[in-house]
């Protein structure tokens, strides 16, 4: 029996993958989260053996929970299941370490085909996503410049960046001045922008 774990914020649609998943043989539900920073603890409860998790989760995003779950329970493996079908968003989930990335618009089967796949040890790529991402850009940025770019998305001015990060308001305006430079942005919410667009952030 494979044992999976959910995280996806929207209660309706995360209703509907423990029903779709109910369905397959050999597939049990064993948890079900709708916020990243509960993903950890939940998963060290009760030691699924995938984790199929969205990358827009309130509390702590997808990718952050992923890694740090690969981190305390590396024999979880993880799949996401995301509308954002941006090359970015695929290159910063291998870096954090999952086995799979699927997008919500894929037919229903294919999500356990790709759970029985994840958990036998393979990977699973929604292949036109992956060409887009062979042929796309590498971030310019580096991780901390990409975390405090992150923060100035949800509209968090320099001074509250600083205070989130335990860095001085001059270092946070340096990183988001080197941002927008690397980014060729006319200012800090245009940098926000193309990093969002880009599947960056």
């Amino acid at each position: 029996m494979i044992r999976v774990m959910l995280a996806e914020d929207m209660e309706m649609i995360r209703g509907a993958l423990v029903a779709l998943l109910a369905g397959e043989r050999g597939i049990e539900v064993v948890a079900e989260v709708g916020r990243g920073d509960a993903v950890v603890p939940t998963a060290l409860e009760h030691r699924p053996d995938v984790l199929v998790v969205d990358i827009d989760l309130p509390g702590l995003d997808g990718l952050s929970a992923a890694a740090a779950l690969h981190e305390q329970l590396p024999q979880c493996r993880t799949l996401v299941l995301t509308a954002l079908g941006r090359p970015g968003a695929l290159q910063r989930a291998m870096a954090a370490g999952v086995s799979g990335y699927l997008l919500k618009e894929a037919p229903p089967k294919e999500l356990a085909m790709a759970i029985r796949r994840i958990a036998a040890g393979g990977r699973v790529i929604d292949p036109e996503l992956a060409l887009a991402s062979w042929e796309s850009d590498v971030s310019p940025l580096t991780p901390r410049e990409t975390e405090v770019l992150r923060q100035a998305a949800t509209g968090a001015d320099p001074a509250e960046i600083a205070r989130r990060m335990h860095l001085s308001t001059g270092t946070v305006r340096n990183y988001l001045a080197s941002s927008v430079n690397k980014l060729h942005a006319r200012n800090r919410l245009d940098a926000v922008r193309i990093a969002e667009q880009a599947g960056w952030l």
